[in-house]
């Protein structure tokens, strides 16, 4: 029942974004094609995650089920989260039910949910109870997933993020993220004791032996996490030094046009994506 249900409600997803999609592009409110393509490529790699192989080895070594979980929460939220725009989530915000997914643009609130998910999760109990319970499973994953979009929200979804969660804010957000990930990731490879002795009959059928197994998934999860920073600091310093220079264009503008410009405002509205209507208001007399 669940490997039927979790295909169809990936589908629904599919469909009720394509259709708003096509509502705004209606109403003269086009999402932008690369954001469309990340939501379709997030939910392709969310299913394929779910699929065999990758599902069928997952259910026998650690490290494969690392993976199937890196794929899932980091990859596929990422992409998700990169798709959402205010307009796509407005239906849904402003539901009494779904109102609070506001909050998950607060890397306050973010952060601390996604960090205990990961940690829950990781429980002997619990990482190896999904072995034998489809329903844990899919609980499991969907927790991965929804709380793995939640943590790349503040970062790069549409949500309403606090005024102090700038440049900086955000270069120590990632690296709080990454040292979460990489704490677990050396405990995996340095404990000494198999924590998921479950997949024993797994990993001698693939002639690896449960700790190796374990500090792979580990080392995995290390080599994971190191590139994910790099490219994350790649962004946020190209984002930055972008952002900088519109803001000083916005200012050059106004000063020649003889209007007044906060740059605390040209900085706010850049921030805020809106840095071409400022200058659409500025060439149009600044009213």
């Amino acid at each position: 029942m669940i490997d039927v249900a979790a295909p169809l409600l990936l589908v629904a997803v599919a469909v009720a974004y394509a259709r708003r999609v096509s509502t705004l592009a209606r109403r003269d409110r086009p999402v932008n094609p690369w954001r469309q393509v990340s939501f379709a490529a997030g939910l392709v790699i969310l299913m394929l995650a779910d699929l065999p192989p990758i599902s069928t080895i997952a259910d026998e070594l650690v490290v494969a089920h690392m993976a199937q979980h890196l794929l899932i929460a980091d990859l596929a939220g990422l992409l998700i989260a990169l798709g959402l725009t205010g307009p796509i989530l407005q239906p849904l915000l402003a539901t009494r039910v779904l109102g609070w997914l506001r909050a998950m643009g607060n890397p306050i609130v973010a952060l601390p949910f996604w960090a205990l998910n990961l940690y829950v999760w990781h429980l002997s109990a619990l990482y190896q109870g999904v072995l034998t319970s489809p329903l844990l499973h899919f609980a499991q994953h969907a927790c991965f997933f929804s709380f793995g979009i939640a943590m790349w929200l503040p970062l790069v979804g549409p949500l309403p993020k606090p005024s102090w969660f700038g440049d900086g804010a955000k270069l120590l957000y990632i690296v709080v993220v990454r040292m979460l990930e990489a704490v677990l990731a050396n405990v995996l490879i340095w404990s000494g004791a198999v924590l998921y002795p479950d997949y024993a009959p797994g990993e001698a059928e693939w002639g690896i032996s449960p700790l190796a197994d374990q500090g792979a998934a580990g080392n995995l999860m290390m080599i994971w996490t190191g590139v994910v920073t790099l490219g994350l600091f790649t962004w946020l310093f190209i984002g930055a030094a972008g952002r900088s220079a519109e803001k000083q264009e916005l200012i050059e503008l106004a000063e020649a046009r003889g209007i007044d410009l906060d740059p605390a405002r040209a900085g706010r509205a850049v921030a805020a994506g809106q840095g071409e209507r400022l200058r659409e208001r500025i060439l149009g007399g600044g009213a």
